[in-house]
């Protein structure tokens, strides 16, 4: 795969080989830990009462591991219910999608704040069928970044990925680049801190197929180098890079490998216990 050529110091030419083992990374003389995050993004599946009756299950079944987080993403109407099921355990509430603006004569949307009374600490910015469904363009997906990071709280998970033709073309890391360029160009150094990014090959979502573990490895460690270039090797030495795109316990255990994938972006799999259990408990660390 070829990476794309940038008006600064190309990611390619970042040396990461020094700094990222096993999810850890050296900041000067001090380890740099990240935690592996596990996300189901449930996308329009399960009523309120379909989603709390799989929240308890789950409460009573995950034992909270240091280096491993847990986030559930359900639609809309249960988020309010799942965040008071969830409140005070170690398992983490996102939303699926959001608007830019705080309030407003905009129906059929929700805004930060509103995530953020029903218990939400995360939110998807960008997913591909936002993109490519819904027809959200690069613009908007960076308002949505810039909403999400600027409400006391709320953390945004940016997807990024390619189409089947553009990875054909050989055009994998020319999509990431642009679509970082656009989402994170005007973003203060410090607001960085709060990214996570998941790389979701489009071709590979609810498709069956999945990128191999060295697809999924080369995509992330060139986002990690972008994020260097952009942003300096602290906050790309902390920021968590996700793999989405077809997981299931059957290739979790090898997708969560490279040193460079700091957890998975789960979606039909996560929507049973069992299947998001077992995924969860290959995690490093678990």
């Amino acid at each position: 795969m070829a990476f794309p050529q940038t008006t600064s110091r190309d990611p390619d030419d970042c040396d990461t080989s020094d700094v990222y083992s096993g999810g850890t990374a050296v900041e000067g003389d001090q380890l740099v830990s990240r935690t592996v995050l596990i996300a189901g993004n449930w996308k329009m599946h399960k009523t309120p009462d379909e989603a709390e009756h799989f929240v308890d299950k789950l409460l009573a079944r995950w034992t909270p591991a240091l280096d491993v987080e847990l986030a559930l993403f359900p639609p809309f109407p249960a988020l309010d219910r799942c965040g008071h099921r969830l409140r005070g355990s170690a398992i983490a509430l996102g939303a699926q999608n959001v608007h830019h603006e705080p309030r407003g004569a905009f129906t059929g949307e929700v805004s930060c704040d509103m995530l953020v009374a029903c218990g939400c600490r995360y939110v998807l910015v960008g997913h591909s069928e936002r993109r490519h469904v819904f027809g959200e363009g690069d613009d908007t997906v960076c308002h949505k970044l810039h909403a999400v990071i600027d409400t006391a709280g709320l953390s945004p998970v940016l997807c990024v990925g390619e189409t089947l033709e553009e990875r054909k073309r050989g055009d994998t890391q020319v999509r990431l680049g642009a679509q970082l360029e656009s989402a994170l160009a005007s973003l203060p150094q410090d607001d960085a801190a709060e990214l996570v990014i998941a790389y979701e090959p489009v071709w590979a979502i609810g498709t069956g197929a999945n990128a191999t573990r060295n697809d999924a490895e080369e995509a992330c460690r060139w986002i990690r180098a972008d994020l260097d270039r952009r942003f300096g090797r602290f906050i790309a030495d902390t920021a968590r890079i996700l793999y989405g795109g077809s997981v299931n316990p059957d290739n979790a255990a090898e997708l969560l490998r490279p040193a460079d994938v700091d957890g998975v972006l789960v979606g039909g799999a996560s929507l049973d216990t069992d299947s998001f259990l077992a995924i969860a408990a290959k995690a490093p660390g678990s």
